[in-house]
């Protein structure tokens, strides 16, 4: 069971044993996840900052089960370009995911600086560091309590239950390293370095630290033609991610032909994802729906989601700079 599956069923059982009567606000979250995981570059690996030179615009969105009551909706949006007196690339990220109808509402706001190292004619490498502002809030005001409860007129009574807050900022930090050549590339991130505390009530409950590994290649199949409508590659990719105890394969590959994408990709023990996208240079957009293939299967109604991104004009480059050659989504 997957990282975003996990901390979804979390929330849920927290809620239910507080509507039971237990109080047990403890419980470990997990981060939001994209299926779309190179349409939204930062949030993937910090070392992306920069790594297409020119100004760069990703909006995200994702609605995951939404035939379940209280379902989590996710929104990001990012930007981020290569300054040359740097030496690297900068980058902004605004992420929120709302949980339960926003019950539990997720807010982070990044800023990102990535250094880029030429380490041969053929090979580079980006070194990425982030630092983030955290904030968890949660809405008292959707919550039921065991004690609130008559056995014969329902709910009736007001809680003794008290929360000692229902608002949590922190500051957070990341950090990744971004490897890449003409038509390789891989990477690892690592998040929540400091493991922000996230508890509601007394004692600590730290937000696990995720380590994400990820690696593919462009395989050019049509070689001979040098229009862009004939061009055909495939793209196979795998990512890892880890946090806490859980952990999430995903398998699969890209079909790019011309300016049209297909995506397809399996998550281990979860769901099959199938995407399609259209990639104009100046803009791409992609949409994938999530299959669900755990025993919840057919409940959830599966997971919509939309990126668009938006690749700006600059002024030519003052000395040799290698972007990154992989998927757009």
């Amino acid at each position: 069971m997957h990282i975003s599956t996990m901390r979804k069923l979390l929330f849920i059982t927290s809620l239910t044993l507080v509507m039971a009567g237990g109080i047990t606000y403890n419980t470990a979250a997990q981060d939001a996840q994209f299926s779309q995981f190179y349409a939204n570059p930062l949030y993937l690996n910090p070392a992306f900052a920069g790594s297409e030179r020119c100004p760069r615009i990703c909006v995200n969105f994702r609605d995951q089960w939404p035939a379940i009551p209280g379902n989590f909706v996710t929104y990001s949006a990012s930007f981020d370009r290569y300054v040359d007196a740097l030496s690297g690339g900068i980058g902004l990220l605004a992420e929120q995911d709302k949980a339960g109808n926003g019950t539990l509402t997720t807010t982070n706001l990044s800023a990102i600086y990535a250094y880029q190292l030429n380490v041969s004619r053929e090979f580079t490498v980006n070194a990425g560091f982030q630092a983030t502002y955290h904030q968890l809030s949660l809405d008292e005001s959707k919550l039921t309590f065991g004690d609130e409860i008559d056995p014969v007129r329902g709910f009736i009574y007001t809680t003794g239950e008290t929360l000692i807050r229902n608002s949590i900022s922190d500051p957070d930090f990341s950090a990744g390293i971004l490897g890449y050549g003409r038509n390789v590339f891989f990477g690892f991130s690592a998040d929540h370095l400091t493991q922000p505390d996230e508890s509601f009530v007394q004692g600590a409950a730290s937000l696990p630290l995720k380590y994400t590994g990820h690696a593919g290649a462009m395989i050019p199949i049509n070689t001979r033609s040098t229009l862009q409508e004939d061009q055909f590659t495939l793209s196979p990719n795998i990512l890892y991610q880890q946090q806490g105890d859980f952990r999430q394969l995903d398998l699969g590959f890209y079909a790019i032909k011309g300016s049209l994408v297909f995506g397809f990709w399996y998550r281990s023990g979860d769901a099959v994802i199938v995407l399609i996208g259209i990639d104009k240079g100046n803009f791409k957009f992609g949409y994938s729906y999530d299959i669900t293939i755990s025993p919840l299967t057919l409940a959830t109604g599966g997971s919509d989601e939309i990126s668009m991104m938006f690749q700006l004009q600059c002024r030519p480059k003052r000395h040799t700079y290698r972007v990154v050659n992989c998927p757009s989504f």
